[in-house]
């Protein structure tokens, strides 16, 4: 008999957009992307952190590129994405909250989770599936989501329904999309040690809550996520699409 053979993690000759690239998640899967062979764009808004990642990242050898760009101005940003070739592969890491009980929140602070995390990421991932549809190309579109947008959370009411937004929206558009040989899905973390989440982890009350929920018994570092994003934009996951992909340390087995 002839034996299976793996499908390739390999990324050769594919170019991939990262969103939110200048630190954390997006950083880290910006280098995930490039280990594997892909010439990346890496977008942020933070440039003087944008030019100094993209330098380092050059200096190992690998492709990259840096991308100033607010994706939440939708206008300059598929504006921008026409004048670049299409993108075989996005992940969006760009996103962000401002947390506080759901009885305190304002809205000002509700119209900056909702269109960073939900408006922002709904019409980036509609550009980069509308170009690879007009070229005939197959791709992979991954949104970072979170354990947030399966289950609730503590001053967390804003965040998660972006996010529960943000999952409805991907199973929509892998549908849509399914017959062009795009695939989209969503990468779903739990708390991961980044400076973002700094001031969380810092906070006693909700340090002890975040340890009593995580099975593992410990909090996620941006390297538990590198693999799972080559992954999905990989062959390996060729049949993988409208799904989330959890690394919550067991978060969400209860």
């Amino acid at each position: 008999m002839t034996l299976p053979r793996t499908p390739s993690f390999r990324l050769d000759g594919r170019r991939a957009l990262v969103t939110g690239a200048s630190s954390g998640i997006g950083a880290a899967a910006a280098v995930a992307l490039a280990e594997q062979g892909a010439e990346v764009w890496l977008a942020a808004r933070r440039l003087p952190e944008l030019r100094a990642l993209v330098d380092e990242m050059r200096a190992q050898g690998f492709a990259a590129h840096a991308l100033p760009l607010d994706i939440t101005d939708v206008e300059t940003t598929e504006a921008c994405l026409a004048l670049l070739p299409a993108f075989d592969i996005l992940v969006n890491s760009a996103g962000g909250a401002r947390h506080s009980p759901a009885i305190d929140t304002q809205p000002q602070d509700f119209d900056f989770a909702v269109n960073l995390n939900f408006r922002a990421a709904y019409f980036l991932t509609r550009a980069v599936a509308k170009r690879l549809i007009a070229e005939g190309k197959p791709g992979s579109l991954v949104n970072i989501s979170s354990q947030m947008a399966h289950v609730g959370g503590i001053d967390r009411a804003v965040y998660s329904a972006s996010k529960h937004a943000l999952e409805g929206m991907t199973k929509s558009m892998a549908i849509e999309w399914g017959p062009h040989g795009i695939r989209v899905n969503t990468l779903a973390p739990t708390f991961i040690r980044t400076a973002m989440t700094a001031a969380t982890f810092a906070n006693p009350e909700r340090a002890a809550w975040i340890a009593s929920k995580i099975k593992l018994g410990r909090v996620g570092e941006v390297e538990d996520l590198m693999g799972a994003v080559a992954f999905l934009a990989s062959d390996a996951a060729a049949m993988i699409t409208g799904t989330s992909l959890l690394i919550d340390g067991g978060w969400t087995a209860d």
